[in-house]
Order: structure tokens, then C-alpha cells, then sequence
């Protein structure tokens, strides 16, 4: 039996990258799936691949920004599975590398909308659901620009750092409901994110790689055992901690 057998989780950013590899750690562990993710098209796809792997899932469009898309999400959860034990707030929002004098009023809101405010809203929607969970867990990704800085991400690293004070404030206001809040916050890791930035992905190997003592980006899966492990019965006493898993990228 998995770790997350009769359990449920809710997915946001699940259409690819990260989100996809938690969703399908999360589903290998007995936990029913409902994925969203703000690409309509890709997040079905990616419900039909888990299926396809024996993993049952639905996917579903949220604009994690608003809250009637997110509470009509929550909603859908619920029609599914009848019930919600697991959220993990992956969607994120990526500014191009720009330096600060030059980010614009644009770039810096829709990092916060999505980074924070999604998160934000997504929790307080999914709470009532949680809340009847005797093993309730939220889980925020963050990232170890969350704790460092880079040049060109004023934006991105200042919203990822508040999602970590977020998760330390909700762990305090959650603890006597029964919700554990907690966050991980992965090193560079090997998507189509980076492919995309970079070309390729040896070539954000090549460049990214040596920046963490491991001498490599991570792997998409190895976040998503991170997040099995603060999901499960494993990490029952952990709340409002912070989980890195970037290769030793802050401990230079």
C-alpha cells in the first residue's frame, strides 16, 4: 500500500514541468488526482498520461489569480472525490531576466499575483475541504531564490520569499484546525522552463549545473518525492518548516 492511499490532492501548475512530476510522485503513492493548471489543453493531456500509467486523475483549467476560478476548482475536487486532503501550490509566474531599474510595474504584479496571491487564495478556498481531512497538508513551492539572491529577478525572488513567510504564518493559524502548511523550495531543475530559456537542456546544464555543489540541475521527479514526504504520515510533526532540495545551491 502507498503512502497516500484514500487520500486526494489538488495540483496547480500541473500541466508540465515540476506539477507534473508532484502530481505523478503524489498518484504512485495511492493519492486520486485533480490537476490544474491555467493551459486547458495540456493540463487534459497531462490527466490523460497519468491515467494512461494507472494514476487516476482529472485535469481542469484555474486561474489560480482569480478567486472564482479557484473556488469553482476546489468545487470540481470535491464533484470528483468527494473530498480534499492534499494541496500543492506549484503554479508560478517567471519574469524574463531583467534588471531591476528596467522591471516593470507589469512583470513585478504578475509575479505577486500568481507566486503569493494564488497561493493565498487557493489555500483559503480549499480550507473548508481541508479542514474535515485528518491528515491535512498544504504544500507551497517556493524556490532557493527564495533565500538567495540573483541578478535580474527582483521580482521572482521577492515573491518567492514572501511565500515563505506566507507558509509560516498560515502553519501558526492552521495548526489548531489540523492543517500542516509547509514549503519546498527546489534548486534548478531540469524542465521545459529552462529548455526553453535556454535552448536546450544541456545547455542549461552546462551553464546552471556548477552553480550547485551537486555539479547538476535536479531532476523533476526529485521534487516530487520532496513533496511526498511533507504529504505523508513521515512529516506529521513537521509545520511552517521549509524543505530545500537545490543541490547545495545555498549553502555556498
Amino acid at each position: 500500500m502507498g503512502k497516500l492511499e484514500k487520500r486526494t490532492a489538488l495540483i496547480t501548475g500541473a500541466a508540465g514541468g515540476i506539477g507534473l512530476a508532484i502530481a505523478r510522485a503524489l498518484g504512485r503513492e495511492g493519492a486520486a488526482l485533480l490537476l490544474a493548471d491555467i493551459d486547458d489543453g495540456c493540463i487534459r493531456k497531462a490527466a490523460d498520461t497519468l491515467r494512461a500509467e494507472g494514476i487516476p486523475a482529472a485535469g481542469v483549467f484555474c486561474d489560480v489569480t482569480r478567486r472564482d476560478s479557484a473556488r469553482e476548482t476546489v468545487q470540481q475536487a470535491l464533484s470528483a472525490y468527494g473530498s480534499l486532503d492534499i494541496l500543492v501550490n506549484n503554479a508560478a509566474a517567471y519574469t524574463d531576466t531583467t534588471p531591476f531599474d528596467k522591471l516593470s510595474d507589469e512583470q513585478w504584479n504578475q509575479a505577486f499575483a500568481v507566486n503569493v496571491t494564488g497561493a493565498f487564495i487557493m489555500s483559503q478556498e480549499a480550507l473548508p475541504l481541508l479542514t474535515e481531512s485528518p491528515q491535512a497538508a498544504i504544500i507551497h513551492i517556493a524556490s532557493q531564490l527564495a533565500q538567495v539572491g540573483t541578478e535580474g529577478q527582483a521580482a521572482y525572488c521577492a515573491s518567492k520569499g514572501a511565500l515563505l513567510q506566507l507558509t509560516r504564518a498560515m502553519a501558526l493559524d492552521l495548526a489548531a484546525r489540523g492543517v500542516r502548511v509547509n514549503a519546498v523550495c527546489p534548486g534548478g531543475t531540469a524542465t521545459g522552463r529552462l529548455q526553453r530559456r535556454y535552448g536546450s537542456l544541456e545547455e542549461a546544464e552546462r551553464l546552471l549545473g556548477p552553480r550547485h555543489p551537486l555539479g547538476r540541475l535536479a531532476r523533476p521527479e526529485e521534487i516530487g518525492g520532496a513533496v511526498v514526504f511533507l504529504a505523508s504520515k513521515e512529516s506529521s510533526f513537521m509545520t511552517g518548516s521549509t524543505l530545500v532540495v537545490d543541490g547545495g545551491y545555498t549553502a555556498w
